[in-house]
């Protein structure tokens, strides 16, 4: 039962302030992207599943996602349709019958090899800062025709190593 837990018997999570990559801390403006697809290849028998974000400079941000992510991507970019709303389908009519707006998707952290994002939903005037996974902050953004934005120094620090 939760009770028979004390405080102390959790590790206290590492702060994310000051956020740093390779020895930059993770700050700055966001920036616009734009997706530019979503890749596969196969290594040792695996399927590795990305998402490619590039900003008008020409940066890029390529980002690991799952297989149902992928699909969940690729069909926003194709515009396909399908018979039955998938998940982010439903968030997106969950948003617009709350007479909300998707103002914006934000990549916004890094930790662990594991970026972070946040959607950004205006509904009775004010914003909601709804935390998710980069993939699902993009799937539900295409859908909604809402910006994604990258924080500047994770699209510099991956650029600078690659």
């Amino acid at each position: 039962m939760p009770e028979d837990f004390e405080q102390d018997d959790f590790e206290e999570p590492p702060s994310f302030f000051p956020r740093e990559l390779n020895g930059r801390s993770l700050s700055g403006e966001p920036v616009k992207v734009e997706v530019e697809g979503v890749y596969s290849h196969e290594e040792s028998g695996t399927i590795h599943r990305y998402v490619r974000l590039l900003d008008s400079n020409g940066r890029e941000l390529p980002i690991a996602i799952g297989p149902f992510e992928a699909m969940a991507i690729h069909i926003a970019l194709s515009g396909a349709s399908i018979t039955r709303p998938l998940t982010h389908d439903l968030l997106k009519l969950v948003i617009e019958k709350m007479d909300g707006i998707l103002d914006r998707a934000v990549i916004d952290d890094l930790w662990n090899s594991t970026y972070y994002a946040k959607l950004y939903v205006v509904a009775d005037g004010q914003e909601l800062e709804i935390d998710c996974r980069p993939s699902d902050a993009i799937a539900v953004a295409l859908r909604m025709e809402a910006p994604i934005y990258v924080i500047d120094s994770i699209l510099e620090a991956y650029n600078e190593e690659n």
